[in-house]
């Protein structure tokens, strides 16, 4: 794996989480990056030779990166899940929230596939955005929220100090895996 500053050269350095999970999706295997943002997971996958997709309502800061396939879509505007019946050996979702995507990404992971999602729960308001609660996970609410085709690899709840102090919920899970899951070190 590429060190810190290689994994981020443009801006802010990926997840902890998800660079820590990453090796459990299939070595160059196809990877969806959910509310993309500026791209650093996708780039970052990229960087680690996965075949990325990503997917966002403005797609602009990763247009000229030919490594990555960009899907402008509105997750939350009631139309269709953009991808179809496409398959992904790995999802990525971080500091984004929309429920009714969650039967979307379950569906969307290939056998085997690897699910990486951190985002933000009830406790985070008393450190800034989001406060408000719609965009807040109950407590549990990520562990519960997949179906049980999803084994749960890692769980973690509760405050952290970096990037900035918040309260975040995060799930590791692979989809129906054959034998162990040997877990990173």
């Amino acid at each position: 794996m590429p060190s810190d500053a290689e994994r981020a050269p443009r801006g802010k350095p990926p997840s902890d989480w998800v660079v820590r999970f990453a090796p459990l999706i299939r070595a160059g295997g196809a990877v969806l990056d959910v509310a993309a943002g500026g791209g650093r997971h996708a780039r970052f996958c990229a960087d680690n030779g996965f075949s990325v997709v990503a997917v966002d309502r403005n797609v602009a800061a990763l247009a000229e990166d030919a490594r990555i396939e960009t899907v402008e879509a509105d997750l939350e505007d009631g139309s269709p899940w953009p991808l179809g019946e496409r398959r992904f050996d790995g999802i990525v979702v971080t500091n984004y929230l929309h429920r009714l995507l969650f039967p979307d990404l379950a569906s969307a992971l290939a056998a085997g596939g690897v699910l990486l999602y951190e985002t933000f729960a009830v406790g985070n308001e008393a450190y800034g955005r989001p406060a408000n609660p719609d965009f807040l996970l109950k407590d549990g609410e990520l562990l519960a929220a997949f179906p049980a085709e999803l084994r749960i690899v890692a769980y973690e709840a509760g405050y952290v100090e970096r990037p900035a102090p918040a309260v975040v919920q995060r799930v590791a899970a692979v989809r129906s895996p054959d034998g162990p899951i040997r877990l990173p070190d």
